[in-house]
């Protein structure tokens, strides 16, 4: 059975042994968001972009199933903290979404 941790895929730019640090990082607090809806529903994209430089970009991509795409990013050099930055970014807008249609729901 998948699991919404097997949904996210860390790309190279970091390192195997970071693996499940980050990707305990990611799910923090969006993984009780993502419950709404199926593993299958879901793909999540961890990645960062010239690491270790000042120009270095944190990215997590969300696709969920009826969503239009969502992407969180963050310019912090501590990756810890950068990737703590995108999963928030990521949750707001999946909160944003979700209050919107059960806002339209209700009228």
């Amino acid at each position: 059975m998948t699991t919404m941790k097997d949904r996210l895929r860390i790309v190279p730019e970091f390192r195997p042994d970071e693996y499940d640090r980050y990707r305990e990082l990611v799910f923090g607090n969006l993984d009780r968001r993502l419950k709404r809806w199926e593993p299958e529903q879901v793909d999540l994209e961890l990645s960062v972009n010239e690491r270790d430089t000042n120009s270095q970009r944190t990215v997590l991509a969300c696709r969920i199933s009826g969503l239009p795409k969502i992407v969180g990013t963050s310019t912090h050099a501590d990756l810890e903290r950068a990737v703590v930055e995108v999963r928030n970014d990521v949750r707001r807008q999946i909160n944003r979404w979700v209050t919107r249609k059960e806002a339209e729901r209700r009228q």
